[in-house]
């Protein structure tokens, strides 16, 4: 591209003549709106990394951290009451909690991870990675089970998304899925998974924003679920 001492013979004047007016100037251009990921929201609050390992991420006045064995009172209530809000019950075939009861062997020591998100030292946000081969699919999830994953690294779940009611819309979900989707890119999964019902349209709408497709439905105890992934590679 030229520079200002090539310019052409018609920026400057003939010798002798009148230089000529200048005209009016173009309008300056209209700046772009600033480019967010699905991590930022508007105001600035963007997901920052703060710790490789435990990891620990903050968002706004929302930090997000691993899982505590003292955390397992309160993730177990905040589950029920993100169930609860939807109309989802124990014995509907869908809802189960087992998993709960085994953290370290599902979600910690398995090539997996549990991510709280505290405002101001109260949890109000959670969300998992499981394998996918851990934990039994369809109905069959409802009555418990679990079995030790294969050795090769290859899909993964995210569940247990879940915004304690009086704070939703406020992006904490947003922050909790970049933070699990990141955790599962570290591993080196190949595929996400996951599944939420139609009574759970926000959830569904907010992995929509992150790219994850549907892959089928199932109806389970007269609830359709809702099986969706995200290839990461």
């Amino acid at each position: 591209m030229g520079t200002p001492d090539s310019a052409s013979w018609q920026d400057h004047p003939a010798p002798g003549a009148e230089p000529a007016a200048p005209g009016p100037r173009p309008p300056a251009p209209r700046p772009r709106p600033p480019s967010r990921t699905p991590g930022t929201r508007p105001g600035g609050r963007t997901l920052v990394r703060l710790q490789a390992d435990p990891p620990v991420w903050s968002f706004g006045d929302l930090r997000l951290r691993r899982y505590r064995a003292t955390d397992h009172a309160t993730v177990l209530a905040l589950h029920r009451e993100g169930l609860a809000q939807v109309g989802l019950r124990p014995g509907d075939g869908v809802y189960y909690d087992h998993d709960f009861f085994r953290m370290e062997d599902i979600y910690l020591r398995n090539d997996g991870e549990f991510l709280v998100g505290e405002v101001d030292g109260r949890i109000v946000a959670m969300g998992g990675l499981r394998r996918a081969d851990l934990v039994p699919g369809g109905s069959a999830r409802a009555f418990g089970g679990y079995a030790p994953g294969a050795p090769v690294l290859d899909a993964v779940e995210m569940v247990r998304l879940r915004v304690r009611p009086s704070v939703q819309r406020r992006g904490y979900g947003t922050a909790v899925v970049s933070a699990l989707e990141e955790r599962a890119v570290e591993y080196g999964y190949r595929v996400l998974r996951g599944d939420t019902t139609e009574l759970q349209a926000p959830a569904l709408a907010l992995y929509r924003k992150f790219g994850w497709r549907e892959t089928r439905r199932e109806v389970i105890g007269g609830i359709v679920n809702i099986y969706i992934e995200k290839a990461l590679r």
